[in-house]
């Protein structure tokens, strides 16, 4: 395909990527929510309690609002990265108090990795199942960093529609994702067993081992390696940076989840090449 017709591709796709971005600060930050209230309705009922009295949160109501003044968001205040940076100078148009930059950044990175699937996929279904799975990456990293939580809302369907995608071999052969998806859980589950018999502690939540079998679905087991490579040496970079520069305690959790999501990221355009690299080495 042209350049020219790849870069018009491109162009598109991050524009739908920076409205998708966000729809994704929504997810983000009402999801956990509802979780949080689904649970405590459920608790409720087990002790034969009413539910508590409180405002039902869903992605669509109540309205998007300033969570210090209340000042419901216009259409104006809500234009991705413009608004925030044009129109509201990163402030609340009604009280002032600052918004988090992290808004802006979930659109921007949700944009330019929306722009470079559609340029290096090209008009394809490799595209169109890429973009799905950028976008719930990055949801359920922001997601885990916050509560340390990988949503099964999320990571159940994710993987499914890997599956589904893999019917027609689209990153990998069906048996390739079936097997990927096993892999990628018992994979991290025994890592979590083991770790959890010789020390008596928890490493991981078990939303890690369904991120990891929703990978292997999509890229098949042969990724899976380098996934967890990548993934761990990350992990391990960050936390101890943490650790040193930021006096980030050792007993405080890390999540994992953000480290898979960017290893997922990178295997998904780079992987067959990072593959080839490590056996070469081997070899």
């Amino acid at each position: 395909m042209l350049p020219e017709s790849l870069g018009g591709l491109a162009a598109i796709a991050g524009l739908l990527g920076l409205c998708v971005g966000s729809f994704l600060n929504v997810v983000i930050h009402r999801l956990p929510k509802m979780m949080e209230q689904d649970w405590q309705a459920q608790c409720a009922e087990l002790r034969g309690e009413a539910a508590p009295d409180q405002e039902t949160i869903s992605l669509a109501r109540p309205r998007s609002r300033c969570p210090h003044c209340g000042h419901g968001i216009t259409a104006l205040e809500n234009i991705p990265l413009l608004s925030y940076l044009l129109i509201l100078k990163g402030k609340c148009s009604g009280c002032g108090a600052r918004i988090s930059p992290r808004y802006p950044i979930i659109e921007a990175l949700t944009g330019l990795l929306s722009a470079y699937a559609a340029w290096h996929f090209g008009p394809t279904v490799q595209t169109v199942g890429a973009l799905l799975l950028l976008w719930a990456l990055i949801a359920l990293a922001a997601i885990d960093l916050d509560t340390q939580l990988l949503p099964d809302s999320i990571t159940l369907p994710l993987v499914w529609l890997g599956l589904l995608f893999n019917l027609w071999a689209t990153y990998a052969d069906l048996s390739s994702a079936v097997i990927g998806a096993i892999a990628g859980y018992l994979a991290l589950w025994s890592v979590f067993w083991l770790f959890k018999l010789a020390t008596g502690k928890e490493g991981m939540g078990y939303g890690d081992f369904k991120l990891l079998a929703a990978l292997g679905a999509w890229l098949g087991w042969q990724m899976l390696p380098a996934i967890i490579l990548l993934s761990s040496v990350v992990g391990a970079t960050v936390g101890i940076t943490l650790i040193i520069a930021a006096r980030h305690g050792r007993n405080v959790p890390i999540p994992f989840g953000p480290y898979l999501a960017a290893a997922g990221v990178i295997a998904l355009f780079w992987g067959q090449a990072i593959t080839r690299g490590y056996l070469g080495l081997i070899a």
